[in-house]
Parts: structure tokens; sequence; C-alpha cells
């Protein structure tokens, strides 16, 4: 019994290490999503431009989030870590040192690169080191702490931005990643080595089977298409279209980031005791794809903020129900690859977005891309809850015997 006490609490550190590590890194990428299409702008860079150097970034997570998998089974999350984190310091200076638009995109694939890594090990490890019982409200806390980043890095950038001018701001804000030392420590006793070697084929076979796994995977392109659209555009958008300084532009996104990390603890209470999570998926795709409309025909900065704030709860807590999801499905498999598909999921939605809606942002403005953004998005959402409404119809004849307890979890709270 005292054992079992002793190596609670440090579980119970680690996932608040963890928590402020995963703050302080998307603090980081928060500040960095303001100044870098702000530089980019001062630059010279167009609209599609501007969403590109986005999605680039997203496309290089995507590549490495389902190798960092493989890596995190294997080796651990510690070393990982560390190298990511080192290339997001590297990546933030080198920006701040370039003086045209081309090299921006370098560093920002570098930037995604080390996104990537950091997606797989700390969704992987907090996953670890918490019962199904409470994985929603983990989640919960682990994206709070993420929102809490996404409002302290564009309120603390942008407020700077008031002495000092964009490229100096990119490159003080790399100091906010000296927060995320405890949290790559502490993941020294996570145990993730399974004794495998470098196993994929096994983990991807085992995932693909289970029942939740497409429509889940169809909830996070369409809820990612939203938010990477509107995560690329909204700086350039709120100068262009709103008519905000740089200074608002970044309150802007601050309200938005606090509405969204208010919601993810009162969310994640509500996925764990929702008996199945695709209707909150397909509640939250329509209710922020109703509030990108709407803003898209908007100026100023009040009205925009009150859309924003009442949509975007909408979308936290759908994200918080598939973190949950995928938490569900990964001990069928391994946790790291669960994750890293996941992630390369996740960035690949991300990216996608500014790529096929960016021309209409360019040639049409920004009500016509944010419009055909949300019904493709909604349309995506209501794809998955058809597909899940099929396999509730046929959950009785499925449901087979001597399955693993994840596979029945997954399918039946998915």
């Amino acid at each position: 019994m005292l054992g079992t006490v002793d190596r609670q609490v440090p579980e119970s550190r680690r996932t608040v290490f963890l928590y402020l590590l995963a703050g302080a890194v998307f603090a980081t990428i928060a500040a960095r999503g303001l100044t870098v299409p702000l530089y980019a702008h001062e630059l010279g860079a167009s609209r599609f431009t501007v969403g590109a150097l986005f999605s680039v970034a997203t496309l290089a997570g995507a590549a490495l989030s389902l190798p960092a998998g493989v890596l995190v089974d294997r080796f651990g999350a510690r070393n990982l870590l560390a190298a990511s984190l080192v290339l997001t310091a590297v990546s933030q200076v080198a920006t701040a040192l370039t003086p045209s638009v081309p090299p921006l995109f370098l560093w920002q694939i570098v930037g995604g690169l080390a996104a990537g890594i950091q997606q797989s090990a700390v969704f992987s490890a907090v996953t670890e080191s918490v019962t199904r019982g409470r994985l929603g409200r983990a989640m919960g806390w682990l994206t709070l702490s993420m929102q809490v980043g996404f409002t302290l890095g564009p309120a603390l950038a942008g407020l700077a931005l008031r002495w000092i001018d964009v490229r100096t701001d990119i490159a003080i804000t790399t100091a906010l990643l000296v927060f995320t030392i405890p949290g790559a420590l502490s993941t020294s006793q996570t145990r993730q080595h399974t004794g495998r070697g470098l196993s994929l084929r096994e983990p991807l076979i085992a995932l693909a089977r289970q029942a939740a796994f497409v429509p889940v995977v169809i909830g996070v392109i369409s809820m990612t298409l939203l938010w990477g659209t509107w995560g690329a555009f909204a700086p350039v958008f709120g100068k262009e279209a709103l008519g905000l300084s740089s200074a608002q532009v970044g309150y802007l996104l601050a309200i938005q980031a606090i509405f969204n990390a208010g919601s993810r603890p009162i969310g994640g209470r509500l996925v764990d005791r929702a008996r199945r999570r695709w209707p909150i998926v397909l509640t939250g795709a329509v209710g922020w794809s109703g509030a990108m409309v709407l803003l898209g025909h908007l100026t100023g900065f009040v009205f925009p903020a009150i859309v924003i704030a009442i949509g975007t709860p909408f979308l936290a807590i759908a994200f918080v129900a598939i973190g949950v999801v995928f938490g569900d499905l990964s001990s069928a498999s391994t946790r790291g690859v669960t994750m890293g598909i996941y992630g390369t999921v996740l960035f690949l939605g991300l990216s996608i977005g500014p790529l096929v809606f960016g021309p209409i942002v360019q040639g049409s403005g920004y009500a016509a891309g944010f419009t055909v953004c949300a019904i493709v998005a909604v349309f995506l959402a209501l794809v998955m809850a058809a597909m899940q409404t099929q396999l509730l119809r046929r959950r009785s004849e499925q449901a087979p015997l001597g399955d693993s307890e994840t596979r029945s979890a997954a399918a039946r709270r998915a």
C-alpha cells in the first residue's frame, strides 16, 4: 500500500509538469502564429503565401508525428522532447534573423517537425499516466494548458509589439521554452518501451480494424479544416478585414484562447459522462462553422470578439471528445503509434485548410473562403454522424466475443 502511494505522487507531479510543458510550447507556437504572418505581411507576402507558411509547418508536423510515435514507444519521450525543444528554439531565432520571405518556409518546416514530435510524446505520456475513467478530464486539463499557452502567447507577443518590432518579438518569445524543462525531465520515468523494436505494421492494423477509427478520423479532418483555415488567416484577416492594429489582433486571439481554455475542463467532464462522443463533435463542427461564416461579414473589434467568445467553446469541447476517443483506441495498439496517427491526421487537416481555401480567400475574399470552408466541414461532420449511426444499428451483430477492452470502449463510446 505504501509503495502504491509513493508511486502515485510522482505520477501526479509528472502530469502537472507535462501540463506546464504543453502550455509553454503552445504559448511559443501561438505567439509565432501571430508574429510570423505579420512579419511575412510586412515583407510583402500575399495572402496565399501567408496561408502557405502556416501549411508547411503543419505538413511538417504531420510528416513526423507517426515516426515520432514509433520512436516514443521504443525509446521513451524524454530524449525526443529535448531534441524537439532545441529545434523549436533554433527555428524561432532563425526566423527572427531572416530578412526575406523564402527562408521563412524552411524555418516553418523546422518548427513544424518539432511540433510533430511534441504532439506524439506529450499526448502518449499523459494518456499513460491516468486511468481510463479520468481520461476525458486529463485531456481537458492537458488541452486547457495548451489553450492557456494560446492565451498568453499572442497576448504577450501582441503587447510587446507596442514597444518592439516584430522580428525582436519573435526572438524574445523563445524564452517561453524555459518553462518546458521540468516537463521534459519528468518524462524520464514514463514507461513507453514495449520491447517490440520499431514496430509499426501491427499497431496500425489493430488500430484500423476498430470500428470507431474511420469515423473519428473524418471528425478530426472536419474540425481541423475549420481550425487550420481560421488560424492561418486570422492575424491578417484582423488587420485587413476587421481594420484592427497588430496589438488588437493579438488581444482578439487572446480572447479566443481564454474561452477555448475555460471550456476545456468542463468539456472533459461532459465527455467522460457522455454515452456517445460523436454528437459532441458534430455539434462542435456546426457551432464553429456558423461563427466563421458570421465573422467573415463583420468589422471592428467588439462584435467579432463576441462571436468568437460564443463559438469557440463548440470547437474546444469537440477536440476534447476527439482526444478521448483516440485515447480509448490506443490500448489496442501502442500509445505512441496511436497518438502519432492522431497527430498526423491533425496536422494534415490543419495544413489542408489554408491550401484548399486560401485561393478562395485570395480571389473572392475572406467571407467567401470562410463560408466554403464551413460548408465542407459540416458535410464531413454529417458523414461522420451517418457512419456512427450505421455502426449503432449493427452494434449487437458486430460485438465480438473475447475482443480487447479498448475495442469495446472505443466502439461503444465513440
